[in-house]
């Protein structure tokens, strides 16, 4: 009796895929770690106008987003998160870009929702953050942080209220559900599927910093979005 010797033809299939998203992660975490300070503003009038694909962190405080922005750029302190979370009131910017030349930007976005924010605050940042959601012209992206074990909360909601329409008509959207290591395999499964229907039509991923989950797929979702043409990234 003879036997067939071949592997399964899935096999190189399944090899060669794997090997292609790893060579994407690389290219796209090397555009990552290029981000550096660009320009810190109260106000949204404060912003310099510009024309490279602007992808914005949103979320609530302590929710993981300093830890997210640095893990995936490399950079242990380029996102602030600061000990009393809700104090950080501003809109910072990072270039992205190899050589010089910024072809892309970061915008990390204050978080909200705590507690220990004195009312008006709320309030003034709320309107400064759903102005800037709305009309900034060349926003292409949005990554929403929500830790998982809470979900989504009421602000979220609104927030996903404010930028349905933009998202709509093409604004990339992308729920990263940080702190991963916080759950079980079943809880992390329960939670993605839950996000899944809740996020609208937009990405959802897994995250978490200290298990290494999820950067690359992050990372390579990001570059892909801030270079549309060609959609997977190439090594130069």
């Amino acid at each position: 009796m003879t036997t067939n010797s071949n592997p399964p033809a899935s096999a190189p299939q399944s090899t060669a895929k794997d090997s292609a998203a790893k060579a994407a992660a690389v290219v796209a975490l090397g555009w990552l770690h290029t981000a550096k300070f660009l320009t810190t503003a109260p106000q949204l009038h404060f912003l310099p106008a510009l024309d490279v694909p602007e992808i914005a962190f949103v979320g609530r405080s302590n929710a993981g987003k300093s830890t997210c922005i640095n893990t995936l750029t490399q950079q242990k302190q380029l996102a602030f998160a600061s000990k009393r979370p809700g104090r950080t009131q501003h809109i910072n910017l990072f270039a992205l870009g190899k050589q010089g030349v910024t072809d892309a930007i970061l915008t990390d976005l204050p978080g909200y929702g705590y507690a220990a924010v004195p009312k008006s605050d709320k309030i003034r940042w709320q309107q400064v953050m759903a102005n800037y959601l709305v009309t900034r012209e060349n926003l292409k992206a949005i990554v929403l942080m929500c830790d998982p074990r809470h979900g989504l909360t009421e602000l979220d909601e609104i927030l996903l209220d404010i930028v349905r329409p933009r998202v709509e008509e093409g604004l990339k959207f992308l729920v990263v559900l940080t702190k991963a290591d916080k759950l079980t395999r079943v809880e992390q499964n329960k939670a993605l599927s839950i996000m899944k229907l809740q996020a609208g039509g937009g990405e959802v991923r897994l995250f978490s910093a200290p298990k290494r989950q999820g950067i690359d797929e992050v990372a390579t979702l990001l570059w892909q979005w801030a270079h549309p043409e060609p959609t997977t990234p190439k090594s130069v």
